[in-house]
């Protein structure tokens, strides 16, 4: 009778305890165990486990689950091979880094190689392992069998346990600590490696400038209504709200305005000597209320606050200009600081706006409008935050949707460029933004514009010839656009040797359509060429010669005649 039989024996009966279900399970076939090993990551160390029982249909029962909980159960199950624990918390640190990342280095390979035979056909290792990506690329460099399903999960859980009383030298506190430190650790290293750190600053600064724009805005209308009861004509002369709240802390009581003050008023319109002049000739004929001290201190006070505050607005302008151009070149040399940094804010990090496609960038900021419409069965909105772009606004009201989605494909592209390339540069974004130039020009005069392919292929030879020898590696993240952009002519050289062979003479006009299939014209541009072939006809038929227009003539007269004799035999009869 053999393991099976008596496994089923005994569930049937109802008799089955810990004991006799553990007994059976480790007596099973050699056939049905599946583990082999087991590769045990913890705070201390990697540890390597020979694994003896892994029967997937008992694991799943109750009383085994339960007996991983029993240590004098669980340690019949797994045996420790070899434990190799780390000499330092950087140590610790890098290879935690390596497992998150699903990298192999070299204190693992080296410990597998020690502990574990190469794979082969008399020796069939299946190692259990807790992620995955690890698994795979164990398995790329040993070739064994991984396993990284519930059952293997169950043993690692119970190991991890067991881990302070199977593991060798260590004592109960020691893991924990591990443990511990090195999440401490962990954490502050992907704080501080974080892809999205920068995106942080910008998201941040963007949000607060938007603020200040209304904070200011409206801090400025009440410090012109608030003076205007003093001085009412100062505010036909300056219109500007931050020169309003610098001169109207310079001037204060405007009966104290002289002929003295006219240089320093004259340096805070900048050097306008006629508005300054302005000023003081409408001081002295003020139909305005004279105002007491208490009231002429709260109102330069309160200008002395919109000013720092309007100060304050500029420094952070030019601040968030230098974190767009450091973070986001190609997508600030598009768009602008302010339009890109308002999609990376809506998007959520830089990341995430790389991830969207350009179908989605294009109605970024109008999801409301875009949830309406699908509602309402009408038409979606054509563009939502790009509406802030200037080529939106200089395009004509039939091109606004076609220019707006050209712009959207543009700025995906530049946002994995910048998201993804180790050193970020701002001449993609500027080829980009020529081929947008060249796309509104289209639109008004019909020039057709670059291919997408040649402005990138122009901005790598570029940075090709910029960069030396020793900066070959930050080139890599761009050397997959290489082989795509050369990829077209090779497939263009085969279609013609197969046209080769079988002899066919294409004309010009063939030619001209198989590229325009190619490039995926729009419509307009199609439009031109059917023109352009309708021109070339007509020009071909006039070169023809009058042999055809004589034989038309032949037809014609033909006809005739035959139409004549018809009613001459009709009139007869």
């Amino acid at each position: 009778m053999d393991a099976d039989e008596k496994l089923n024996g005994a569930r049937d009966h109802g008799r089955v305890d810990h004991s006799s279900l553990l007994l059976i399970v480790l007596n099973n076939d050699s056939a049905n165990m599946t583990i082999t090993h087991v590769l045990f990551e913890s705070a201390s160390g990697y540890a390597i486990f020979e694994a003896k029982f892994s029967e997937d249909i008992g694991a799943k029962s109750k009383a085994v689950a339960d007996s991983f909980q029993d240590l004098a159960k669980f340690g019949k199950m797994v045996t420790l091979i070899s434990f190799s624990p780390f000499k330092s918390a950087a140590q610790a640190l890098e290879n935690i880094n390596d497992i998150s990342e699903g990298i192999l280095n070299d204190h693992l390979r080296n410990l597998l190689e020690l502990n574990l035979s190469k794979a082969s056909k008399k020796s069939n290792v299946t190692l259990a392992v807790s992620d995955p990506n690890i698994g795979t690329s164990i398995k790329d460099a040993f070739g064994f069998k991984i396993d990284a399903s519930e059952n293997a999960q169950h043993l690692i859980r119970g190991i991890r346990q067991h881990a302070t009383k199977l593991l060798k030298g260590l004592q109960t506190d020691d893991l924990k600590k591990a443990q511990l430190g090195l999440g401490h650790s962990y954490s502050r290293s992907k704080l501080k490696f974080n892809v999205n750190r920068v995106d942080n600053m910008i998201i941040q600064a963007i949000a607060l400038l938007d603020q200040l724009d209304k904070d200011v805005n409206l801090f400025s209308m009440r410090i012109r209504e608030w003076y205007g009861y003093h001085f009412p004509e100062l505010v036909r002369i300056v219109p500007d709200n931050h020169q309003y709240a610098r001169v109207a802390k310079f001037i204060g009581d405007k009966d104290t305005l002289t002929e003295d003050k006219l240089p320093e008023l004259t340096a805070l319109l900048d050097d306008d000597s006629t508005a300054a002049q302005n000023i003081l000739d409408a001081a002295r004929g003020s139909m305005g209320s004279s105002l007491s001290d208490i009231d002429m201190l709260n109102i330069s006070a309160f200008a002395t606050r919109v000013v720092s505050l309007s100060d304050y607005r500029k420094s952070l302008v030019s601040y968030l200009s230098e974190k767009m151009n450091l973070v986001a070149p190609s997508l600030t040399a598009l768009l602008g600081e302010r339009v890109g940094a308002r999609l990376i804010s809506h998007a959520g990090s830089l990341t995430n706006l790389s991830k969207y496609p350009a179908s989605t960038v294009q109605i970024l900021g109008a999801e409301k409008a875009l949830f309406r419409a699908l509602k309402t069965k009408g038409n979606t909105p054509k563009y939502g935050l790009l509406y802030h772009s200037t080529f939106i606004g200089r395009a004509g009201p039939k091109y606004k949707g076609r220019i707006s989605r050209f712009l959207a494909n543009k700025c995906s592209i530049a946002s994995r460029i910048d998201c993804y390339s180790e050193n970020p540069t701002p001449k993609f974004g500027e080829a980009l933004r020529a081929q947008v130039e060249e796309r509104l020009n289209f639109f008004e005069t019909g020039a057709p514009p670059s291919k997408n392919a040649d402005a990138i292929r122009k901005v790598m030879e570029e940075l090709a010839l910029d960069e030396d020898e020793d900066d070959e590696d930050g080139m890599n993240v761009d050397g997959p656009a290489f082989t795509t952009l050369e990829a077209e002519p090779k497939k263009e050289k085969k279609r013609k040797r197969k046209s080769d062979d079988m002899d066919v003479d294409d004309e010009e006009d063939d030619d001209d359509a198989h590229s325009a299939k190619k490039v995926k014209l729009s419509k307009e541009e199609k439009k031109a060429l059917k023109k352009a072939k309708k021109e070339k006809a007509k020009a071909e038929a006039a070169a023809s010669g009058d042999g055809e227009s004589s034989k038309k003539k032949e037809k014609k007269e033909k006809k005739e005649k035959k139409e004549k004799k018809e009613k001459e035999k009709k009139s007869k009869d």
